[in-house]
């Protein structure tokens, strides 16, 4: 890619090399050291000259976005449920879709909120779903758990960033975890080892992403798993993939959980699905 001079030469060059128009602005913020909310800046200033240095950053910036890297990880950041969160490649890029599970959470939690309620995060990453949910009910308690010590580094960082208490820890699931919660929510791996989509995540950790033949491995081990960590009237919500919400609805039902449903994400795919712990507490019929 040729290095431009102007604002305007350099966004019409990325555009050459199949970008589309918001991710050259933003690529082009960043390389400039402007936040993402000041594209405006960008129509005032087109015939501006570009610093070498800047012209040089955004150009290998562009290519290595042409050639798939996500714009996530170029930038550092990737906003979810209305939070900035740091990203790099220790982390899965929070999507849009699992903004379906924070609210099913919020959604089936008591409110108002006794004073020991808690949540459960499984395989939280960057944090998102945790944070978003602290960042909703303040005064709940939520816990968060990676197997990945560097992406709980990621999680721990954002929690900082964000002024937001959430206990995380080092762990497999539910293997490490003592006590019983209000609602346990996961996005695990549920990629299936041989899908033809993978190689368009080869940026992304593959440990997050596949999960066996059929993609269910994890999404089984912690269905087997959750009863004996949710209150009775406890929620467990879980994230899956496009085509596998009739398959994580019979494991749930299996398992003895009621009120089995899905939720769809904003493309009306069935992304979550979840069910309540029985118990005499349990609210289950009305919550759902």
């Amino acid at each position: 890619m040729t290095e431009a001079r102007t604002c305007a030469q350099a966004l019409a060059a990325a555009r050459a090399l199949g970008l589309d128009r918001l991710d050259a602005q933003l690529l082009l913020l960043h390389a400039l050291g402007k936040s993402g909310a000041e594209r405006a800046w960008l129509l005032a200033h087109d015939q501006d000259p570009l610093p070498d240095d800047v012209s040089r950053r955004f150009s290998a910036l562009a290519q290595r976005l042409a050639e798939g890297e996500p714009r996530a990880y170029l930038v550092g950041q990737q906003e979810f449920f209305g939070l900035m969160l740091a990203v790099d490649d220790r982390v899965l890029i929070p999507r849009p879709d699992t903004e379906t599970l924070v609210s099913w959470a919020l959604d089936v939690l008591p409110e108002p909120l006794p004073a020991d309620s808690s949540a459960l995060d499984l395989g939280t990453g960057s944090g998102a779903v945790a944070l978003a949910i602290k960042h909703a009910r303040p005064t709940l308690h939520v816990r968060a758990i990676d197997a990945s010590a560097e992406a709980l580094s990621v999680a721990r960082t954002n929690a900082k960033t964000l002024g937001l208490t959430v206990e995380m820890a080092l762990g497999n699931w539910l293997e490490q975890v003592e006590g019983t919660f209000d609602v346990i929510v996961s996005n695990p791996p549920y990629v299936r080892d041989a899908d033809p989509h993978l190689p368009a995540l080869r940026h992304e950790p593959l440990q997050a992403l596949i999960s066996g033949a059929d993609g269910l491995t994890d999404l089984r081990q912690i269905i087997r798993a959750a009863p004996g960590h949710l209150k009775a009237g406890g929620w467990l919500l879980l994230e899956h993939g496009y085509d596998q919400a009739e398959a994580v609805c019979q494991l749930l039902r299996r398992q003895g959980f009621t009120a089995v449903t899905s939720r769809l994400d904003l493309a009306g795919i069935p992304r979550c699905s979840g069910g309540c712990w029985p118990g005499p507490d349990s609210q289950a019929e009305s919550a759902g």
